[in-house]
């Protein structure tokens, strides 16, 4: 049995008069997705800019109640913006300081696959592979582990880790949220992970055409 369009803009609808909700939610959803945990960062920020866009439309989307205060947006984004930094650093503070004991544990088997190239990228290129890891999902838990793991000094991931989540989060949110109704077009074809799929796509092939860009040349030998 298919979930219907009205069930859709409902589900979404009853959480943009919940700001405080909505605004732990990202907390939460952003710290289990930056620990590789199957929660996709697109998907959670092209949400909370559409319950956003909701909370301005009171006209679409009344209100439970005369006065019952929306989402903002600029909050939602600036919450996503620094719980997703939050989160990146943690995971490469753990990397830093407890990253060989983390190593052995069996929860991260699932990551040791990725994790040898994971260390050989950061090892020839430091710093910058903490910007690479950013724009491409499905490597940032092992990229930011290695970062700290390799001792990539804090202030360098601060500087570059940072100015890319300032580059890439708030810009997602900001864009849903302004143009909420072109968006929920999608949604009423059925469409909504798609548009977040593609956001995640579009990341990845930014992260790539860094990585060949700026890191693939191999120095010509004399």
């Amino acid at each position: 049995m298919g979930i219907s369009e009205d069930q859709i803009f409902l589900w979404f609808s009853q959480y943009a008069y919940q700001p405080i909700w909505v605004y732990t939610a990202i907390v939460v959803l952003m710290f289990l997705s930056s620990f590789g945990l199957p929660f996709p960062e697109e998907i959670t920020l092209v949400s909370t800019g559409i319950v956003a866009y909701m909370g301005t439309r009171p006209d679409l989307y009344p209100p439970p109640f005369p006065g019952a205060q929306a989402v903002n947006l600029y909050v939602a984004a600036g919450v996503a913006t620094f719980s997703v930094f939050l989160s990146d650093y943690l995971v490469y503070f753990l990397g830093r300081h407890f990253g060989h004991r983390i190593q052995n544990h069996r929860l991260m088997q699932n990551h040791m696959s990725r994790m040898d190239k994971v260390l050989a990228w950061t090892s020839r290129y430091g710093k910058w592979a903490a910007a690479v890891f950013r724009f491409t999902p499905g490597l940032r838990f092992p990229g930011h582990f290695a970062c700290g793991l390799l001792k990539v000094k804090p202030i360098h991931f601060i500087a570059i880790d940072g100015t890319a989540v300032l580059v890439s989060v708030p810009a997602q949110v900001i864009l849903v949220g302004l143009y909420g109704q072109t968006i929920l077009e999608y949604i009423k074809i059925g469409k909504l992970y798609l548009v977040a799929a593609l956001a995640g796509f579009l990341l990845f092939l930014i992260g790539r055409w860094i990585f060949r860009k700026f890191f693939q040349k191999r120095p010509s030998s004399a």
